[in-house]
C-alpha cells in the first residue's frame, strides 16, 4: 500500500506508471510548486495540475517521470511565493439565489457576505470540473458548506462559494455550490488568444456592480465544405471526431480527450497512410452511414461489425484493411457484434478545425466538434506522402477482460480487505458508463477513512471510489481534478480494454508494481533559504544529458 513520506521530505506517491502525486504543505505551497514545475520546461512533462494540497505531474515516459519527481522532491517545503502574479478583476452583480442563506450561515448577513467576498484578494489555486472553472482561495475566512441538494443546472457566469473556495461557473452545468451572484466575464473563451481568463497563481478581485455589460456570444457559422469530403447519412448512437487529444492544458481544467481506444485509432490511420496525429471517427455500437464526395481510401478497425459499400457494384470490405470508397458510394457500418467502438480512418484525415491544438470532441466540456448528425459534411485533408499499408488483424476481445492496475496513491484510505476484494472480484460495466468514466457494478468497497479528501489532480485511468463503494475508472473526458480517493490507476495501454467493453461486459483487475521513483531526498531547507542549488534547473540538466 501507499504510505506517507517521512517527516521532513516532500512526499511523492505513484499515480500509475507515468504520473505521480506530489504532497505539499498546504494550498499555497501547492500553487507555488505547480508554478515552479510548470514553468521550468522539464523534458517529458506532459501535464502538471495543482490540487488543494498536492500537485500531479504526468510524464511521457517513466524515465522522464523520475527526473521530474527528483525536482519536485528537492523543492523547499512550506508556503512559498509564486513570483509576479497577474491581477484579474471580475465584475459581479450580487443577487444570487443563495446570498441570503449564506448570510445566515456565516452570521454576516447578505451585505456582509458581499463585503467579505469583494473586499479581499483571492488566489486562483487550481482548475477542475470544467475548462476555466478555477477554485479561488481567499485571504480571510468565508467557509460555507455545499447545498444539501445540488442543482441540476447552474447558469453560466454564476459566482459561487463552497468550503473555503470561490468560483465562477464557465458554462451551464449541474452543481452544488452556493450561488451569491453573477458575472458577464467569460472564464473560458476560444475566441481569445489565451482562452482561460485565469491561470494558477493569479490574483482575483471581485468588484460589485449594479449591472453587467453583456458580451455578444456565439461561434461563427461554419463555412460550407468544398473539395473532397464525406457526408453523414446516419450517425448511429454516437459518432465523434477524435485524434490524439489535447494534453498539456489540464491545469486550465481541459481534459486530454482523444480516442478511447488509441491503438485502434492508430491502426486505422496507419492502414490509410496517415500520420499518427490525423483525426478519425469514433463510432459506438454500429449504424453509421457515410457517403463519399470525391475519391477516398478508408479503413475500419476496433470493434467487429459488418461493413457494406453500396454503389454501382455493392460489396463488403474487410475490417482492418484499406479500401476505396468512390464518389457517390456509401459505407454502412452494421451492428457491432463484439467490442463497442469502431474507428474509421480516411486517407488525409478528418480535417475539421482544431480547437486548442486538437480536433477531438470533449463530451463533458463541449470542446471540439459536436457529435455528428445526419447531413453533416466532413472535410478530408490532402493525401499524405506515405503509402497505404497491408491489412492488420482485428483481435476478438476475451470473455472476461484483464486490466493492469498500479495500486495507489490513496489505497491506504481503504480497508485491506477492500483492496483485496477490488483485485479478486469480477466487475461488470454499468450502462451509465461513457467517455467520462467506466462505472462498475460489483461488491462495494469499504473505506477505512470516511473524511473528505481535498481535491487533487487526476489522470485517465484513475480508479476513483465514491461513497457508494462502486469504482469509476476515469476516461479521456473526465475532469482534471477530483475529490474521491483513487485506489489505483489503470495502465495507459489497457484503457483500450475499457473502450471496447460493452455494458454488462465483465473484467478483472491485475495488480502490477508501481514504478521506482527513487528514494526521498534529505530534509529540504525551509522556504526562503539562500544559496541552495536550483532543483528544477538541476533536473532539467540531468534529463538533457
Amino acid at each position: 500500500m501507499s504510505a506517507p513520506a517521512p517527516s521532513g521530505t516532500r512526499g511523492v506517491r505513484p499515480l500509475g506508471p507515468r504520473a505521480a502525486l506530489v504532497e505539499c504543505a498546504d494550498l499555497r505551497d501547492a500553487v507555488a510548486v505547480h508554478a515552479r514545475l510548470a514553468g521550468a520546461d522539464l523534458p517529458g512533462l506532459v501535464d502538471c495540475v495543482a490540487g488543494a494540497e498536492t500537485v500531479v505531474v504526468r510524464a511521457s515516459t517513466t524515465t522522464a517521470l523520475r527526473d521530474i519527481v527528483r525536482a519536485a522532491r528537492a523543492l523547499p517545503r512550506g508556503s512559498a511565493g509564486t513570483g509576479e502574479a497577474r491581477t484579474v478583476t471580475i465584475d459581479v452583480v450580487y443577487d444570487g439565489e443563495d446570498l441570503a442563506a449564506v448570510g445566515e450561515l456565516t452570521g454576516l448577513g447578505a451585505d456582509g457576505v458581499v463585503r467579505a467576498h469583494s473586499g479581499q484578494a483571492w488566489t486562483a489555486a487550481f482548475a477542475g470540473f470544467a475548462p476555466g472553472f478555477f477554485y479561488c482561495v481567499g485571504e480571510e475566512g468565508l467557509d460555507v458548506p455545499r447545498r444539501d441538494t445540488p442543482r441540476t443546472a447552474v447558469p453560466a457566469g454564476s459566482v459561487a462559494l463552497a468550503g473555503r473556495f470561490s468560483a465562477v461557473y464557465p458554462r451551464s452545468s449541474p452543481g452544488g455550490w452556493q450561488l451569491i451572484g453573477r458575472t458577464a466575464a467569460r472564464m473560458f473563451d476560444l475566441d481569445r488568444e489565451d482562452p482561460a481568463l485565469l491561470r494558477p497563481g493569479d490574483r482575483v478581485r471581485y468588484r460589485p456592480v449594479r449591472e453587467l455589460v453583456e458580451i455578444a456570444a456565439g461561434p461563427p457559422a461554419p463555412a460550407p465544405v468544398r473539395g473532397p469530403h464525406l457526408t453523414v447519412g446516419a450517425p448511429g448512437l454516437l459518432t465523434l471526431v477524435q485524434d490524439g487529444g489535447r494534453a498539456g492544458s489540464a491545469a486550465l481544467g481541459v481534459s486530454p480527450s482523444g480516442a478511447l481506444d488509441a491503438a485502434a485509432a492508430a491502426s486505422a490511420n496507419r492502414l490509410v497512410g496517415n500520420g499518427p496525429g490525423a483525426a478519425v471517427l469514433e463510432h459506438l455500437l454500429g449504424g453509421l452511414e457515410l457517403t463519399a464526395h470525391g475519391e477516398h481510401v478508408l479503413a475500419v478497425t476496433g470493434a467487429r461489425a459488418a461493413l457494406t459499400v453500396t454503389g454501382p457494384a455493392p460489396w463488403r470490405p474487410p475490417l482492418g484493411a484499406p479500401f476505396a470508397l468512390r464518389d457517390g458510394e456509401r459505407l454502412a457500418v452494421g451492428t457491432v457484434t463484439t467490442g463497442a467502438r469502431v474507428y474509421v480512418g480516411v486517407r488525409g484525415g478528418v480535417a475539421v478545425p482544431p480547437v486548442l491544438g486538437s480536433r477531438s470532441a470533449d463530451t463533458l466540456a463541449g470542446l471540439g466538434p459536436d457529435p455528428l448528425a445526419a447531413g453533416d459534411a466532413l472535410p478530408v485533408g490532402p493525401a499524405p506522402g506515405a503509402a497505404v499499408r497491408l491489412p492488420e488483424a482485428v483481435p476478438d476481445p476475451p470473455a472476461v477482460s484483464s486490466v493492469r492496475v498500479v495500486p495507489g496513491p490513496r489505497d491506504d484510505w481503504f480497508a485491506p480487505a477492500a483492496v483485496a476484494s477490488f483485485f479478486e472480484q469480477e466487475w461488470e460495466l454499468a450502462t451509465s458508463s461513457d467517455r467520462v468514466g467506466a462505472r462498475l457494478s460489483g461488491e462495494p468497497l469499504e473505506r477505512a477513512r470516511t473524511d473528505e479528501l481535498p481535491s487533487e489532480g487526476t489522470v485517465p485511468g484513475c480508479v476513483q471510489v465514491p461513497p457508494s463503494g462502486l469504482p469509476v475508472v476515469l476516461l479521456q473526458d473526465a475532469p482534471t481534478t477530483g475529490g474521491y480517493p483513487v485506489l489505483g490507476v489503470v495502465h495507459p495501454e489497457d484503457l483500450a480494454v475499457l473502450a471496447q467493453l460493452r455494458p454488462g461486459g465483465r473484467l478483472r483487475f491485475a495488480r502490477v508494481p508501481a514504478p521506482e521513483l527513487g528514494a526521498p531526498s534529505p530534509e529540504a531547507p525551509a522556504a526562503g533559504t539562500t544559496e541552495q542549488p536550483d532543483p528544477v534547473s538541476t533536473a532539467t540538466e540531468s534529463s538533457q544529458e
